[in-house]
């Protein structure tokens, strides 16, 4: 799959798609669901045409649970989602883009499977819950046999098996089952089968007599016996390392991939996967290489393995750079300060993530840690099995990565194992010192080396021990940080996102470029992103907040303020930390109803995990939230506060908002456009971002601009700079992602101006310019004499539809350049024909 692309020094060897095979120029993702169907998605192919995207990328077309807005909660591999139209409305949606000269791109759940109510939706699950360990889909999911005297755990009643037997809740019906001849055991919505041959025992013998075991909800927390998704009960996990599972889940689409209606594939956590390379070898195996992008959370300096057989990553890793590059570094010790005085102690994020990670590991994910137990108790039986609990949790909170990646059977990576030795000292050094030994011990048997010699069961034993353990390293991170910590932590709540660094602030552009170059020499073809579904906040959202680094001073008084109009509001329960994360919120999403902010508070505190939980809420303490969250929204004096803050911040917020849009779209990569966001677009954690999109707006303000009509708000300039870029990319593939694309910084004399350069082997041929820190510039009295050193030639702006001024030196001046936008696309003129702004289809 990677081929050695010419002009890179120090032999790199990028990773690409066969050369058979269709890269994206660029991808436009739609979240399909009941209120937004394949016949919706078709209705907008030629507005994506317009746009400038080559590819439309769907959320996942598999069959999910009713009513589902997401698709991850898939219930059959066997037919595409029926609500959103069916085979029939993906057939229309399909040649819909064809015709406008469109392909598609899918999301694919590899790692897991709704356990739908009732049970019968989903066919391979009801079956091993109706006929157990014998069952011919028994290896499809990932249960732990062993535990719960070979029963599969269903933690769904509301009490007690006893209590609920006693008041009657469960019965025995016919007609029941996929195909509605069976008897089944109903318990309200939740219908499940009836183990043949049990259908005559009395109630509490039949209940007794089942391949599964029916509990109280709150027991699977600690008792589940099958791997899951994160800590959702009702995803199980799927084992498509088995050859046949993974024929059975992949056949469908597959089969839409060879009759070419689908073009490649996004794959949703990888990291849960038992074998993640293995897994992209087969899929790669069976699509020829085609275009596939992994899931996959870099953390820090991380690289993704370069045996993976994908063009790289979903762009989390893009996202944490280019969000860096315009939040100012030198507001980490005024913004420190800032937290200390509203929370009334010292915050230290490692300290916070640590705390959260132990929290995650013992309450969380203790279904998970219980069952990596009860290996380590068949592996090495005679250790003290308390103490090894204890240094598995260490090793598992101390781990800083989503995982290592390491095959039992396999020679180790040196790398890899690197990890663990590192998570392993970290584990060390928060042990107490009588668990060092059980430290040491199961990271030894994490890495693959046994304490002594084992018997061929006990082998087994080792290696499944291998493969769970990384598997939970993910949930524990995800849970920990994103989850809980940022939640937590709200010192600049902006860069508390899903791949994010909120412990440091700022990037400079040596170090945008350093990535950028790396990128195009590994991963050419990667995805890159700004907003994604999983998105803590949308890019426009994070946009607003990071201007609050620009201006650290008038922040903290403006807060100050807010808090003091807000005391008459402020119930005894609110703590000073969530109320800090909401005025953040409130500010990113201006204006925001009640409603909307609401749902965002209630995860928030509930994610937190301090004051009120999912499974545990605290009435009082959400209740003074809510009546906080409403003040902020209705009172006058509040509302006419958060807009002077937002009013404050605009000049800065456009420069960020259409800066970083400008760098995602010409960066090494192949950018995605998250569903409406070509306008700006300020929504924050799901569900508020699967709101329905305006589409007809979109349609009406790009047939303006196409027009001739100059943008006449921040949205409309957005949709020019993302519109513009698009084209170019679409007309030119060579200069961004052909085999012979190249990438370079363009020097100008103001660290205010970043510019980078995109070509192939005949030099540069497009400069993308954006305004960094204006605040700071414009303390400064503006870019004055500043100048950028373009590359010999004449070039053209295609946002301003106009030619670029040089001086005698070849510099062109940044005050004229970026006069009435705060970003440039130049273009080497000649290099297009026509009217450079319209959509040359």
């Amino acid at each position: 799959m990677s081929e050695p692309q010419p002009g890179l020094s120090g032999g790199a060897t990028p990773h690409r798609p066969s050369s058979a095979r269709a890269v994206p120029t660029a991808t436009y993702r739609l979240q399909v669901q009941p209120a937004f169907t394949f016949s919706d998605a078709a209705a907008q192919a030629d507005y994506l045409a317009a746009l400038g995207v080559s590819h439309a990328y769907l959320s996942p077309v598999l069959a999910p649970a009713p009513g589902s807005t997401h698709g991850y909660d898939v219930v059959s591999h066997e037919f595409l989602n029926e609500e959103a139209g069916g085979a029939e409305g993906f057939d229309a949606l399909s040649t819909a883009l064809r015709d406008a000269g469109l392909r598609m791109v899918v999301d694919v759940v590899p790692n897991h499977m709704t356990t739908p109510t009732p049970a019968s939706l989903n066919h391979p699950w009801w079956f091993v819950l109706r006929d157990g360990r014998e069952s011919d889909h028994a290896h499809w999911f990932d249960v732990d046999w062993d535990a719960e005297d070979g029963r599969v755990l269903v933690p769904v009643l509301g009490q007690s098996l006893d209590a609920v037997l006693a008041s009657g809740e469960l019965a025995v019906e016919g007609g029941g089952g996929p195909h509605g001849d069976e008897t089944v055991l109903r318990y309200f919505d939740h219908v499940f089968p009836v183990r043949p041959g049990t259908e005559g025992l009395d109630l509490p013998d039949l209940v007794a007599a089942q391949h599964y075991r029916l509990c109280d909800w709150r027991e699977g927390g600690t008792r589940l016996n099958y791997r899951r998704f994160f800590d959702v009960t009702t995803l199980a996990a799927v084992r498509v390392e088995d050859p046949d599972v993974f024929h059975h889940t992949h056949r469908l689409l597959l089969e839409e991939f060879d009759a070419g209606t689908i073009d490649g594939f996004r794959i949703d956590h990888p990291d849960g996967l038992a074998d993640p390379r293995g897994y992209l070898a087969r899929l790669a195996d069976a699509t020829g290489d085609a275009w596939v992008v992994a899931e996959k959370i870099l953390e820090g300096q991380e690289q993704l393995p370069d045996d993976w057989r994908c063009a790289g990553t979903t762009g989390y890793d893009t996202l944490l750079r280019v969000q860096q590059v315009f939040v100012d570094p030198a507001a980490e010790g005024p913004l420190t300060d800032l937290l200390t005085e509203l929370v009334g102690q010292e915050q230290d994020l490692a300290e916070l993530v640590r705390g959260a990670k132990e929290q995650v590991v013992e309450q969380v994910q203790a279904a998970e840690v219980n069952r990596l137990l009860r290996l380590l108790a068949r592996i090495v039986p005679d250790e003290d099995q308390e103490s090894l609990r204890r240094g598995l949790g260490a090793l598992l909170v101390a781990m800083d990565r989503y995982r290592a990646y390491l095959v039992p059977g396999q020679p180790a990576d040196h790398d890899q194992l690197q990890v663990l030795a590192h998570a392993e000292a970290r584990a060390a050094a928060i042990a107490a010192d009588a668990d060092q030994d059980a430290v040491g011990i199961v990271a030894l048997l994490a890495e693959g080396t046994p304490l002594h010699e084992l018997d061929e069961a006990a082998e087994a034993v080792h290696r499944e021990f291998m493969v769970r353990f990384q598997q939970t390293c993910g949930p524990v991170m995800a849970k920990g940080i994103e989850d809980t910590a940022f939640y937590r932590y709200a010192r600049l709540t902006g860069l508390n996102e899903v791949g994010g660094d909120p412990g440091h602030l700022g990037l400079d552009p040596a170090g945008l470029h350093a990535f950028a170059t790396r990128q195009l020499a590994t991963w050419p073809t990667t995805m890159t992103t700004l907003s994604t579904h999983d998105t803590k906040r949308s890019e426009d959202v994070r946009a607003r907040l990071s201007v609050v680094a620009e201006l650290p001073g008038e922040w903290a008084d403006w807060v100050r303020r807010t808090r003091e109009l807000a005391a008459p509001h402020r119930g005894v329960n609110l703590d000073a930390a969530t109320e800090y994360l909401l005025l953040q919120a409130a500010v990113g999403a201006w204006p925001i109803d009640t409603d909307r902010l609401q749902s965002y508070a209630t995860k928030a505190i509930r994610e937190a995990k301090q004051h009120t939980t999912w499974v545990d809420p605290d009435e009082a303490y959400e209740g003074d939230v809510a009546a906080f969250v409403a003040a902020l929204t209705t009172e006058p004096a509040l509302v006419s506060q958060l807009a002077r803050w937002v009013d404050r911040a605009s000049v800065a917020a456009r420069e960020t908002t259409l800066g970083q849009k400008l760098l995602q779209l010409v960066l090494p990569g192949v950018p995605d456009v998250y569903q409406g966001t070509e306008l700006v677009d300020l929504s924050l954690v799901d569900p508020d971002n699967r709101r329905p999109v305006d589409y007809a707006d979109r349609r009406d303000r790009l047939a303006r601009l196409d027009a001739g009509e100059p943008p006449d708000d921040l949205a409309a300039e957005k949709l020019l700079v993302t519109s513009r870029a698009l084209r170019l990319r679409r007309d030119h593939p060579e200069w961004f992602t052909g085999r012979h694309a190249t990438y370079a910084a363009v020097p100008a004399s103001t660290p205010h101006a970043l510019a980078v350069g995109r070509g192939d082997e005949d030099g540069v041929q497009v400069v993308a310019v954006v305004t960094r820190l204006g605040e700071q510039l414009r303390r400064d009295g503006g870019w004055g004499s500043a100048t950028l050193a373009l590359p010999e030639g004449e070039w053209v702006d295609l946002l301003r539809d106009r030619p670029v001024g040089r001086h005698g030196d070849g510099t062109s001046a940044l005050g004229d350049l970026l006069r009435d936008l705060p970003v440039a696309l130049l273009v080497r003129h000649g290099s297009l024909g026509g009217h450079m702004n319209a959509d040359p289809r």
